[in-house]
């Protein structure tokens, strides 16, 4: 790792017992850990404002976030009215996901979380969606754009990577991210097992795109919510966009999946989602 981003790894002579009975005695260091708790829910009051569009954004431009910003912007693209929405901030460093409107239309209090006020819960209520996967697959279905729509391979196809991107990317931002970008001093077991994980990742990825253009297949009718949800994470970290690890990683070694960024990167729609201006929840 270069000097200039990580302090030198020192030796992991000291051995951590895990007690009996685990308990929340200390900060445990790290860039979230003044936010992080082992519970749920709202602690502090804060409404979430509401705009004149169908949809209602809730969310910030980390690669979870762009996801759905990539697709909202693809339905612009093709000029669907009522895919029109007004997206909002939740500042995760300042704690804006445990406010009390946000973990109103998300429990678990991550972003990104979305309102349809085109359609109301059996109490009368505007409709919220939360998880990534579930607002692309809902939104991709509800417009009956980029996702194959009758049963067969093709969507079977699309669903299984979308999962794929659910399963694996926790191991990419939770696992390797934070132990090499975010944890309070690097550790070398947590950074090489999870560095092998993302690279194993990467190569099948490679692999699986190795004769496609696009991960469901070589015409443009193919790009669909798979290629989004993976392009979020796995596009823009081959693109040098995530946690300054390009090098660390050897990108460049997946050419079929730079190439794939790379075209994918220059779609408009994807230019703006990946720059999609928020507006803050408080003044």
């Amino acid at each position: 790792m270069s000097d200039a981003n990580h302090k030198p790894m020192k030796a992991q002579n000291e051995v951590y017992t895990p007690p009996n009975i685990w308990t929340q005695d200390k900060d445990n260091g790290g860039k979230f850990a003044s936010i992080n708790r082992p519970t749920a829910g709202a602690r502090h009051e804060q409404p979430l404002p509401v705009g004149d569009a169908p949809l209602q954004l809730y969310s910030l431009n980390t690669p979870n976030g762009v996801k759905v910003n990539i697709l909202l912007e693809e339905l612009a693209e093709l000029g669907i009215k009522e895919a029109a929405y007004n997206a909002y901030k939740i500042d995760i460093s300042e704690g804006d996901q445990f406010g009390s409107g946000f973990v109103a239309i998300n429990p678990n209090s991550k972003i990104p979380a979305l309102v349809d006020h085109s359609v109301k819960t059996k109490e009368g209520n505007p409709l919220p969606i939360f998880e990534s996967g579930a607002i692309l697959m809902y939104l991709a279905e509800k417009f009956g754009r980029f996702i194959p729509m009758e049963q067969g391979a093709a969507r079977a196809d699309c669903l299984s990577w979308v999962m794929w991107q659910m399963g694996s990317a926790p191991f990419l931002g939770g696992g390797f991210g934070h132990f090499y970008a975010y944890a309070p001093e690097p550790m070398e077991y947590p950074i090489n097992r999870y560095t092998m994980e993302t690279k194993r990742q990467l190569d099948v990825l490679d692999t699986h795109l190795k004769n496609r253009t696009y991960i469901g297949g070589s015409d443009e009718a193919d790009y669909n919510i798979a290629d989004m949800i993976i392009w979020a994470w796995y596009g823009q970290l081959v693109l040098g966009k995530l946690y300054e690890a390009a090098e660390f990683l050897q990108v460049d070694d997946y050419a079929h999946v730079q190439r794939w960024a790379r075209l994918i990167a220059k779609r408009p729609a994807v230019q703006r989602a990946v720059d999609l201006e928020l507006t803050p929840i408080t003044s």
